[in-house]
């Protein structure tokens, strides 16, 4: 069973940044693919950044440019660095680890870390 754990959530102010961490725990975590989600009242979940066990890191349109994903395997532990924010950012950011082996999909979410972003 694998356990993860957001933090770094808040009221910001637009144009303001934020980085979000989110530790694994019960997992070998360099195995995992991991990606943040996020999703705003009345919406659907929605896929904010991924960051693959290997391979190259992929963003949304809407955050291109502006939030940074990465992974710190010795710790454990991805962020989600967040620039320039915008009040269309509030929502809950969830934290999930991915992986399909031989068939069978291992799919985790954290609890969620709400960000708000407003004046």
């Amino acid at each position: 069973q694998v356990q993860l754990v957001e933090s770094g959530g808040g009221l910001v102010q637009p144009g303001g940044s934020l980085r979000l961490s989110c530790a694994a725990s019960g997992t070998i975590f360099e195995i995992y693919d991991m990606s943040w989600y996020r999703q705003a009242p009345g919406k659907q979940r929605e896929l904010v950044a991924q960051i693959p066990s290997g391979g190259s890191t992929n963003d949304a349109p809407s955050v291109k440019g502006r939030f940074t994903i990465s992974r710190d395997n010795a710790k454990n532990t991805v962020y989600l660095q967040m620039n320039s924010l915008k009040s269309e950012d509030t929502a809950v950011y969830y934290c999930n680890a991915r992986r399909l082996q031989l068939g069978v999909l291992y799919n985790y979410w954290g609890q969620g870390t709400q960000v708000t972003v407003s004046s």
